[in-house]
This record gives structure tokens, C-alpha cells and sequence, in this order.
């Protein structure tokens, strides 16, 4: 193995090629079929939101929010999402089965509504009292960034994979003090749902850049999920930083 295949986090799936060494025509497709399957994840996600607060009334939607955020019960659903996040991303990078591929994206695009489910309904209720969509703002705010962030990565056409292993570790600092704040009842202030932003944002360029240059033809339902992890990241954070205004 050649000293750019050991960088190159991918490196170990056979049977296929890289995007950056396709045809023109091949790496198109795959990047269409990787965004395809992203905007299905966002429109899946949204469904499940609006099947979940259609379901449930309004009592029912208070108190399914305050048992998952309270006290412990927050940690283990994070712990419970962070063991999901882990099985949906070894199937939806799975070398040989697409249908695993799929289940992959479909658990991890569940998890995060239900564990979007609490943030939402505190943003529901605080646009009501505002006279805000603040949900509307949030996603439309991401959506911006994304968009912004992506066509830098493909402009440029830079590779952001040295940027792995520093956000590897900001994301364990971050956890850390997301684990803290549970154990300590802390609020987390402002500063940190900035910085947590910035950390989506360099996910971001990542994953982007990734899918230019190291993942393969056939890993675009991977690509998406990862892709998808990283703008629920950033809508989480900035929808954080909305209801935080006064």
C-alpha cells in the first residue's frame, strides 16, 4: 500500500475507483447520486418531524422533551445515538451489500429526528411566543452555509482531508463539555454553539472534499450520510444560537 492510499481513509475498499480518478461522465454521476440521496435524507428527516408533531399532542410533545433532555436521560439517549451513528455508518459503507447501505442511512436519518424531536418543539414554542420561525430561520441559514461552504470545496477543488484528525479531536473536546454540562447541570453558553458551528462547518469541507478525492463510484449512500451527519450538526448548533436571543 503506497504512502497516499495509507492517508486516505478509504483506501482499504476494493473493487471499484476513486471519483478523482473516473471520467468526467462517472465522477458527475456520482457526486449527482451523492447529493440525490442527500436531499432524500433532509426531505426523510423533515417527513418524520412532521409525522412525529402530528401525531402527538401538544401535552404529549412536552414531556416525550423534558424526559429526553433531563438530567441523565440526556446521556443516554446521546450514548444510545452515538452507538446508532456508529451501525448506520458501518452499513452505509458496507463494500458489498447496497440494501445494507441503504438500512444505514434510513437508521441514522430515524435517530436524528427522534433526537431532534425535543430541540424543535423548544423552538416551536419560543417561535409562537416571538412571533419567529425560528426553525425556518435556522434551516434556511444552513442551507446558505452549506451551499457556500460546498461551492468553495468544488471551485477550489482543495483537499480538506489533513482537516480529519482536528476535527476528530474538537469533537471529543466538544463531547466532553456536552457530558460535563449534563453531569454539572451547566448551561452551555453561547461561545460554544458558535464554535460548535465552526466544527460543522470544517465537517463540512471534509466530507466535501472527500467526495472529490477519496471516496469511491460506488460509496455515494455513505458520502450522503456523512454529508447529512454534517449539516444536522450545523442546523442543530444554529438553531441553538437563534432560540438563545432574547
Amino acid at each position: 500500500m503506497s504512502y497516499a492510499d495509507q492517508k486516505n481513509p478509504y483506501a482499504s475498499f476494493q473493487g471499484t475507483t476513486f471519483a478523482i480518478s473516473a471520467g468526467v461522465s462517472e465522477r458527475t454521476a456520482f457526486i449527482r447520486r451523492t447529493y440525490a440521496h442527500l436531499a432524500g435524507a433532509v426531505f426523510a428527516f423533515m417527513a418524520i418531524e412532521v409525522m412525529i408533531f402530528q401525531s402527538l399532542s401538544e401535552e404529549a410533545l412536552t414531556r416525550m422533551a423534558i424526559s429526553m433532555v433531563s438530567g441523565w436521560n440526556w446521556l443516554l439517549v446521546l450514548g444510545a445515538f452515538f452507538v446508532v451513528s456508529l451501525v448506520a455508518d458501518k452499513w452505509a459503507r458496507s463494500a458489498t451489500s447496497m440494501p445494507m447501505q441503504y438500512v444505514g442511512l434510513a437508521l441514522y436519518v430515524v435517530a436524528q429526528a427522534v433526537i431532534f424531536v425535543p430541540l424543535l418543539w423548544f423552538a416551536q414554542l419560543k417561535g409562537g411566543q416571538s412571533g419567529q420561525n425560528i426553525i425556518g430561520m435556522a434551516g434556511l441559514m444552513t442551507a446558505v452555509l452549506f451551499g457556500g461552504l460546498t461551492a468553495v470545496v468544488f471551485l477550489t477543488r482543495a483537499d480538506f482531508s489533513w482537516l480529519g484528525k482536528y476535527l476528530t479531536l474538537a469533537a471529543l473536546v466538544a463531547l466532553g463539555f456536552i457530558i460535563c454540562a449534563v453531569v454539572f447541570d451547566l448551561r452551555l453558553w453561547d461561545v460554544f454553539s458558535g464554535l460548535m458551528v465552526a466544527l460543522a462547518a470544517g465537517y463540512i469541507l471534509y466530507y466535501t472534499s472527500n467526495i472529490l478525492h477519496h471516496y469511491q463510484l460506488h460509496q455515494h449512500v455513505a458520502a450522503s450520510l456523512a454529508l447529512f451527519a454534517s449539516v444536522a450538526l450545523l442546523f442543530w448548533y444554529i438553531l441553538q444560537l437563534l432560540m438563545s436571543r432574547d
